[in-house]
């Protein structure tokens, strides 16, 4: 795992969005179009907004996929993914995408949505996926213990105390009480599945998940350590998420 360290998180995601970028390029330039995962979450905020304003793509061509969503939020929740990744991305870029995938945490088959997800991803293999890291060392939304071995695409999860706690700690939601109990989340072997990975995480209190998942062991306790396994996988940090770290790079 390659890892860039820079001083602010604006910094940090223009450069974490133009390695993203140079991916989609030469997805497109070789195969006719990119297929591409999206991350959410607060993290993400200076990585999409500087992807969305680079040049010389052809949206038109680029495939989106998302990572995950909760279940029971309708559409338009404030802190809905879908709605997120509407307003602060694919609206924002300069022509209408080939096609966006979300993820239906509103139907109430929330099993039947993994399945058809599944399907559509099967035709598309993934060039490029942005991700980032939970607090508690989750990937996409698989908290710990991860499922490392299921082959399916899409997963209903069950989250975690830690992981609902940093939704509130973020202001997505009034009270504990009101986070979702229940996401869709795209699988680990199926992130893992993507041709490259960029990995964009800021701010101090993803240090000690940073640590976890760049020095510690590969573990399903700290699912985000599984990227130490990927052949092209870059971390984009600031000098606040990687203060924990022994080793330099």
């Amino acid at each position: 795992m390659e890892v860039k360290i820079f001083d602010d998180k604006n910094t940090l995601g223009k450069a974490a969005a133009a390695k993203g970028a140079t991916y989609i390029r030469k997805a497109i330039a070789k195969n006719g179009h990119a297929n591409v995962i999206i991350a959410t979450g607060a993290s993400q905020f200076e990585m999409l907004s500087a992807l969305s304003k680079e040049q010389d793509i052809d949206w038109s061509k680029v495939n989106f996929f998302h990572l995950d969503e909760y279940i029971g939020l309708p559409e338009d929740h404030p802190a809905g993914f879908r709605k997120y990744l509407r307003e602060r991305f694919i609206n924002k870029l300069p022509v209408k995408p080939a096609s966006f995938h979300p993820v239906n945490g509103s139907d109430p088959n929330p099993e039947k949505v993994c399945a058809e997800l599944g399907k559509e991803i099967a035709n598309y293999p993934i060039d490029v996926a942005f991700v980032g890291i939970g607090e508690n060392g989750h990937i996409a939304f698989n908290d710990p213990p991860a499922d490392f071995e299921t082959e399916k695409a899409y997963l209903v999860i069950n989250l975690d105390e830690a992981c609902r706690n940093q939704q509130l700690g973020e202001g997505w939601f009034p009270t504990f009480e009101d986070v979702p109990k229940q996401a869709i989340s795209m699988s680990v072997k199926q992130i893992m599945k993507s041709a490259a990975i960029i990995n964009t995480v800021p701010d101090k209190r993803k240090a000690k998940a940073v640590k976890g998942a760049l020095e510690g062991p590969v573990s399903n306790l700290c699912p985000s350590s599984i990227m130490q396994k990927h052949p092209d996988c870059t971390t984009f940090l600031d000098k606040d998420s990687a203060s924990l770290l022994s080793k330099k790079y």
